[in-house]
């Protein structure tokens, strides 16, 4: 057991969630697993795995990427000891918010979709906002999920997902859409806004498609069906 690496990121060391957290009344903390087939199992089928960002920006580094693999092969080994020092850590960054006046948020699925609402972690901590990005229909259209966690679908276009994003879309919770270069007003009927600028605006704005540009050399030229052509999928304006 390593006991000096810590499951959660409260530093804002993950882009996003650095942007995300600048000139909002909340800190964040994150959790990277490094994906695979398990943890992100309808990743194959979305078609997403092979240009997931798992190798851009501070995954591309050696050491990131080991501390990422060290938190999957201890989910996999001995998820009672991973349940145990998450709840340890969320605990101690609660206490940490509190002190500091700020609220707390968390994403525990950065680079992987594993129903944690499941293991109850949500209700132990109500005081926390958590919210995540998740390719599991069933996940997001589920009516019981703790009121402190806010789910966004994550669509891909490929045949093999249809079935997967036509519910994803028949609910009221955001879609995120990938675009490979800019972003259209308008996407299976529902208006665009953009993703990139803030997680917690994407997680609580609704029946939007939450508009993400492609990045990264193997999302930009990726042509599975994943990474969306405004220009070739026709778009729909809101009635």
């Amino acid at each position: 057991m390593n006991k000096h690496l810590k499951l959660l990121d409260t530093n804002g060391g993950n882009t996003k969630i650095k942007k995300t957290a600048k000139n909002s009344t909340y800190r964040l903390a994150s959790l990277s697993l490094m994906p695979d087939a398990k943890i992100c199992p309808s990743s194959k089928a979305a078609g997403c795995f092979d240009a997931c960002l798992k190798s851009a920006g501070r995954g591309r580094f050696d050491n990131v990427a080991k501390g990422r693999q060290w938190r999957s092969d201890l989910w996999h080994s001995d998820q009672d000891q991973f349940i145990e020092r998450l709840i340890k850590e969320l605990d101690n960054f609660s206490k940490l918010c509190e002190k500091q006046g700020v609220k707390p948020a968390v994403r525990l699925n950065v680079l992987s979709d594993i129903p944690f609402e499941r293991l109850g972690i949500m209700d132990i901590f109500p005081e926390i906002y958590f919210y995540d990005y998740s390719k599991s229909a069933k996940r997001v259209n589920n009516p019981d999920l703790p009121k402190n966690y806010d789910l966004i679908f994550s669509y891909s276009g490929r045949e093999q997902f249809a079935k997967q994003s036509a519910l994803g879309l028949d609910s009221d919770r955001p879609v995120a859409v990938v675009f490979r270069d800019k972003l259209p007003a308008y996407f299976m009927g529902r208006p665009v806004i953009d993703g990139d600028q803030s997680d917690l605006v994407n997680a609580k704005s609704g029946r939007v498609i939450v508009g993400l540009k492609a990045k990264g050399s193997l999302a930009k030229n990726e042509n599975n069906g994943f990474v969306v052509d405004p220009e070739i999928i026709p778009t729909l304006a809101v009635a």
